[in-house]
């Protein structure tokens, strides 16, 4: 479910200090003030993959054209993840979507364009619910709302389910880095009370998905799902038919931009 392998960055994060203890890591550009002020142009907040981190190809990508654009752009690590304090182990979706909250409601001001890769697919959808009057529009990036149960739970043997129930975790090598998923009875039962699309999402902003038809780890008929689920009637399917999990080569990122403008565009109108 992760995406980017993390790049070089120069700049140290600011922190944002949690209730309890943990902080959170997190990198904020603010807009042109005459466009926020004139136009109320949205801003644009970053949401990770499981197990990636703020310094990947898409988040940089979308920051740098964003400080072009003069658009307000927020990245942030969720505890357990990247430079965030915090042990990625006890990390639950529920956990990862307070942290997004707290960083949309402390960090960012105005409307917010969030955008969700992998994981963060599903951390959008659940922060927009939470927070549906500061939501301007949503666009996912393979976005993989219910993984836990689809596309771990359901797919593992009962060997594998039963060392999640007996020992707790779950430790699986990944190809997208060298340390492995550690996958917890917490995160697999937690995960249970946040499932979405079982249910129509009383969400009504524009959607954007992009998704590769050859993801190994995200079926494109996710994106259908979703789609469907969705009480929204702007939703589109961009579908990239070479298209894998990462999503990170140069015309792919092009459609994700071309995306998020769109709903730039549809709002100060």
């Amino acid at each position: 479910m992760t995406h980017d392998l993390p790049t070089p960055q120069p700049e140290k994060p600011e922190y944002l200090n949690r209730p309890d203890g943990l902080k959170i890591a997190y990198h904020h550009v603010p807009g042109k003030p005459s466009d926020v002020q004139v136009h109320n142009t949205p801003g644009v907040m970053f949401l990770g993959g499981f197990m990636s981190d703020m310094t990947g190809t898409k988040a940089t990508h979308l920051e740098a054209h964003c400080i072009r654009q003069g658009v307000a752009y927020t990245r942030f690590d969720y505890t357990g993840h990247g430079q965030s304090s915090g042990k990625f182990a006890d990390g639950t979706i529920g956990q990862w979507a307070r942290d997004a909250i707290a960083v949309l409601d402390e960090i960012t001001s105005g409307p917010q364009i969030l955008v969700g890769s992998s994981m963060g697919g599903w951390i959008m959808l659940l922060a927009a619910l939470a927070r549906p009057e500061r939501i301007a529009g949503l666009v996912g990036i393979a976005a993989a709302p219910d993984f836990t149960e689809d596309l771990m739970w359901a797919q593992f043997s009962e060997e594998q389910k039963n060392t999640i129930m007996d020992e707790g975790a779950l430790i699986e090598p990944t190809e997208y880095g060298d340390d492995p998923y550690t996958i917890t009875r917490d995160l697999i039962e937690d995960g249970r009370n946040q499932l979405l699309l079982r249910k129509r999402i009383d969400l009504k902003c524009p959607v954007r998905l992009v998704q590769g038809m050859q993801d190994p780890d995200v079926p494109w008929q996710t994106a259908i799902r979703l789609t469907e689920a969705l009480v929204s009637e702007d939703v589109r399917v961009d579908l990239i038919k070479t298209g894998d999990h990462r999503l990170s080569k140069p015309d792919q990122l092009d459609v994700i931009t071309k995306h998020i403008d769109e709903v730039i565009a549809k709002t100060v109108r």
